[in-house]
């Protein structure tokens, strides 16, 4: 059983993950920006705690991770001004890894997106870029962080029901996965932190079992 807290608790990638965490016997915490989103917190199964990581300091953010084992990044700013992209998708991510590192975490799990990386290909001019510069070098600091790193990176997310299993690995190309996939991803990756660490894992909704992909 571990300590978990959820960055971005609300989102509806986090919402689907927190009870099957629940069920897994880690105790969870979910962070949220706004006090209204309490109870919705509440009711997946976490303890709510209110705290803006884009306006909150390194150390302030230590606090708030302290006595948690796992970190998920599930947070993002959803769009928006490229200001606001980066201050939250990249700068507030960043504070975020170090402020895990200072509370001694041993596992963080970054949410990011299939095709993230220096060779992302997107052009300047798009509405995207802003974002896959964000998540680029967030997970570049992750990786070069001391923490038990795990990057997650799912294809295009839907609202369908999930095949159960996932498809990954050389020559797989960016298709679509479900939401409760993800969630089930992220979960799996905590239940097996030493086969998840140092996994960078693009996926799509498939038939590969998830539990062997996470294992190593």
């Amino acid at each position: 059983m571990s300590k978990v807290i959820v960055i971005g608790a609300h989102g509806k990638v986090a919402l689907l993950t927190v009870p099957r965490l629940v069920a897994a016997g880690h105790k969870v915490t979910g962070v949220i920006r706004k006090a209204e989103q309490a109870e919705d917190v509440r009711r997946a199964g976490a303890e709510a705690v209110v705290a803006d990581v884009e306006n909150l300091s390194t150390d302030e953010i230590a606090e708030t991770l302290a006595g948690h084992d796992v970190v998920v990044w599930s947070a993002g700013a959803g769009g928006g001004s490229p200001e606001r992209t980066y201050a939250v998708d990249r700068d507030a991510a960043i504070r975020t890894i170090d402020a895990a590192e200072r509370a001694n975490a041993s596992q963080f799990v970054m949410v990011s997106y299939f095709g993230a990386g220096p060779d992302h290909g997107v052009d300047p001019s798009s509405d995207f870029f802003a974002y896959a510069e964000s998540k680029t070098e967030a997970d570049a600091h992750l990786a070069a962080s001391s923490l038990g790193w795990t990057l997650l990176r799912p294809s295009s997310l839907t609202e369908e029901a999930g095949t159960g299993g996932i498809e990954t690995g050389p020559g797989v190309t960016g298709g679509e996965v479900a939401r409760t996939t993800v969630a089930d991803v992220i979960t799996a990756v905590i239940g097996a932190p030493d086969g998840a660490k140092g996994l960078t894992l693009e996926f799509n909704d498939g038939e590969q079992p998830i539990g062997g992909v996470t294992a190593g």
